[in-house]
């Protein structure tokens, strides 16, 4: 009988885009890469991952604000 060793948690909640997109291609790397679901640790990856894609989603989301922003005030002084 063979057990596979349950995965701990890997780390807190990445605090970069980049890292939090590392977490996200990693895991969806592993998760493809299966041939049978790990059920042992598969709430911890998607725990992480959704921690992950909430930091990847408020990063993009202050970009495209920001973005918005910069190109109304150059919408405003063109018109002016």
């Amino acid at each position: 009988m063979s057990t596979t060793p349950i995965r701990k948690r890997k780390k807190a909640t990445p605090k970069t885009f980049k890292a939090a997109y590392d977490i996200l291609k990693t895991n969806a790397a592993e998760l493809q890469q299966q041939d049978e679901p790990d059920i042992d640790n598969l709430m911890t990856t998607v725990e992480e991952s959704i921690a992950a894609y909430r930091v990847c989603e408020t990063r993009i989301n202050a970009v495209q604000q920001a973005l918005d922003a910069a190109f109304a005030e150059e919408s405003d002084n063109s018109a002016s």
